[in-house]
C-alpha cells in the first residue's frame, strides 16, 4: 500500500507541475499581445505629403516624408526623412527644416534628429542655413530650439556654437554659446 500511495503522490505532483507550467505560459501570452499592440502602428504612409492649415485658413506648414508610422497607444508619429515647410506669421519668410528621423507628439512638438537642417527659402536672406544633430520644433509657435552643437551658415560668414532658439515669426535667433565665427571677404 505504501508503494501505491507513493506512486499516486508522484503522479499528482507531476500533474500539478505540468498544469502550473501550462497556466504560467498561457498567462504570459496576453501580455505579449499587449506589448505588440503598442509596437504596431495604427497606419503607415509612404511618400507622405500633407498640408496643414491655420484656423483662419492660411497655410501653417507642409510636411513631406518618405515614411510615416502612427502609434495611437503611444500618442506619437514617427517619420523617416521628414521635411517641414513652415509658413510663420506676419509675412515672415518661409523656412524648411529637414532631418533623417522625426517624432511628432500630440502636443504638436516635433523632435528632429540626425543631420537636421533649417534652410531659408529666400535666396536673399542673410542667414541661409542652420545645421545640427537635434532640433525641437513647436508647430504651434514656430519656435525651434536645440541644446546641441550647431553651425550657422550665412552670406559671407559661418558661426559654430552650442544651443539655439529661433523664433521664425519674428526672425530672431538666440545663440546660447558662441564657439567661433569665420568671416569671408566677398569680392565683387
Amino acid at each position: 500500500m505504501n508503494r501505491l500511495y507513493s506512486l499516486t503522490l508522484v503522479f499528482f505532483i507531476l500533474a500539478g507541475a505540468i498544469y502550473g507550467v501550462i497556466e504560467w505560459r498561457n498567462a504570459s501570452i496576453p501580455q505579449l499581445q499587449a506589448i505588440d499592440k503598442t509596437l504596431t502602428p495604427d497606419f503607415i504612409a509612404e511618400n507622405l505629403h500633407s498640408n496643414v492649415y491655420k484656423n483662419e485658413g492660411s497655410l501653417a506648414y507642409v510636411v513631406d516624408a518618405q515614411r510615416m508610422e502612427h502609434y495611437p497607444e503611444l500618442n506619437i508619429t514617427n517619420f523617416e526623412f521628414p521635411q517641414y515647410t513652415l509658413h510663420p506669421k506676419n509675412d515672415a519668410p518661409t523656412w524648411k527644416v529637414s532631418a533623417n528621423e522625426g517624432i511628432l507628439y500630440n502636443n504638436n512638438r516635433v523632435k528632429l534628429e540626425k543631420h537636421v537642417r533649417l534652410v531659408a527659402t529666400d535666396p536673399n536672406s542673410l542667414l541661409q542655413e542652420v545645421q545640427g544633430k537635434y532640433f525641437e520644433l513647436d508647430l504651434k509657435t514656430n519656435i525651434i530650439s536645440s541644446e546641441q552643437e550647431i553651425k550657422i551658415i550665412g552670406k559671407g560668414f559661418t558661426i559654430d556654437g552650442k544651443g539655439l532658439i529661433v523664433d521664425l515669426n519674428t526672425s530672431q535667433m538666440t545663440l546660447t554659446k558662441h564657439v567661433k565665427s569665420i568671416y569671408e571677404i566677398v569680392k565683387k
